[in-house]
């Protein structure tokens, strides 16, 4: 089984990339973020043409939005709001997978923060942590570890230090400070998440999955973050068969996302 997370930053207008991913990797499963339309508005036909009949997405104007597509059959889905607000954040799936039984898949997109890692003076900042703090509590109150699951997305957190292109330079830059990493941790401890894209590529080698638009050659400086990412529980550790990031998608045209596809395949 094949599961990719991409934050597309607006499936409509980058509809021809998705298809293209869709062509290209024949993934099983796709979790996007930043949808950027309202349900009625999602191009659900042009999908379920390219094989991706079974979707569940749940989107506002302009903003946010998350969805899963995928080629199996959904035996559940589910809409989870956070922090007290319905910002179209968190969708969960889960269909069969094999004679262990079905997968339950967890797609998220965690609020960037804005500028300043302050939560007394940045109400976005403040709203970050919330929502991590919530998840790690969140999880174990409903699952456990030995259950069967995926938890991909947008988490808009680096953890590691060769997650950015520099540690020194960027531990006071959200996304990568101490109290997100700190966070983050704790919410991969709850259910003993495994990193699966880590578990290929050792922690001291460089790894990143958005460059900035800001960047006049975003390629020549290679000022990346890794803040995609693919985690499962222990069950399927063993699993475990492949990763790649799709460097060379934040170059796609016309009009890239900033962050690019990171696939996980699972040998069931």
């Amino acid at each position: 089984m094949r599961i990719a997370t991409w934050n597309i930053n607006s499936v409509r207008l980058r509809l021809p990339l998705l298809l293209k991913l869709l062509e290209e990797e024949r993934p099983d499963v796709v979790c996007l973020q930043e949808t950027k339309t309202p349900d009625e508005h999602f191009p659900a036909a042009e999908i379920e043409a390219a094989g991706y009949a079974h979707t569940h997405f749940h989107g506002m104007k302009s903003y946010n939005g998350v969805a899963i597509l995928s080629r199996h059959a959904l035996e559940t889905k589910e809409i989870w709001h956070r922090c007290g607000k319905e910002d179209c954040r968190h969708v969960a799936a889960r269909f069969a997978a094999g004679p262990q039984g079905p997968i339950e898949i967890h797609n998220l997109y965690i609020p960037a923060g804005g500028d300043i890692p302050d939560p007394a003076v940045n109400d976005k900042f403040a709203h970050k942590l919330q929502f991590v703090d919530e998840l790690t509590a969140w999880f174990p109150d409903i699952r456990t570890a030995q259950d069967r699951m995926v938890l991909v997305g947008d988490l808009n957190i680096a953890p590691l230090e060769h997650d950015v292109w520099s540690h020194k330079q960027l531990l006071d830059v959200v996304s990568h400070t101490p109290i997100e990493v700190e966070k983050l941790g704790r919410l991969q401890a709850s259910l003993d998440w495994v990193d699966a894209v880590r578990h290929f590529v050792p922690a001291d080698r460089k790894l990143y999955s958005w460059w900035s638009y800001r960047a006049a050659d975003w390629a020549a400086s290679d000022r990346g973050r890794r803040l995609d990412h693919i985690w499962v529980t222990p069950p399927l550790k063993r699993h475990l068969a492949g990763q790649k990031i799709l460097r060379d998608a934040r170059g796609w045209e016309p009009k890239p996302s900033d962050h690019v596809p990171v696939i996980v395949d699972l040998n069931l």
